[in-house]
């Protein structure tokens, strides 16, 4: 499993703004509908601005992208980077469970060959 440089620090990005339960949430949320910044902050109980920061933190990582209509900005969840993210959890994954199919062939291995059980 190699990650080139520019891959690897994308998805540092996006594990970086999922490490926060607001960002993950606003993720989730914006997944399913389209929303407006003021009305995503009226959803957390915090300021405008925080909320507009949390949003920029998942636009830096192309969890979400903004568009304006009017004077609103409207946020939409990128799924392509949720699945790139989640094959690179599927692929770690692969490599801890080909760990533990060696570990069972060591368990199962004679630790004395030749000699009568």
């Amino acid at each position: 499993m190699v990650v080139d440089e520019v891959e690897r620090q994308a998805l540092d990005a996006v594990f970086h703004a999922l490490a926060d339960s607001t960002r993950r949430d606003i993720v989730v949320r914006t997944l399913r509908d389209e929303y407006s910044v003021s009305a995503l902050s009226r959803l957390y109980p915090m300021t405008f601005a925080a909320v507009q920061k949390h949003v920029a933190v998942l636009e830096r990582a192309a969890l979400v992208t903004k568009r304006r209509s009017g004077r609103e900005q409207l946020v939409t969840g990128n799924v392509d980077t949720v699945r790139r993210a989640a094959r690179l959890l599927d692929q770690l994954e692969l490599v801890w469970r080909d760990r533990m199919d060696r570990f069972g062939d060591v368990l199962a291995e004679d630790p004395n060959p030749g000699e009568p059980a």
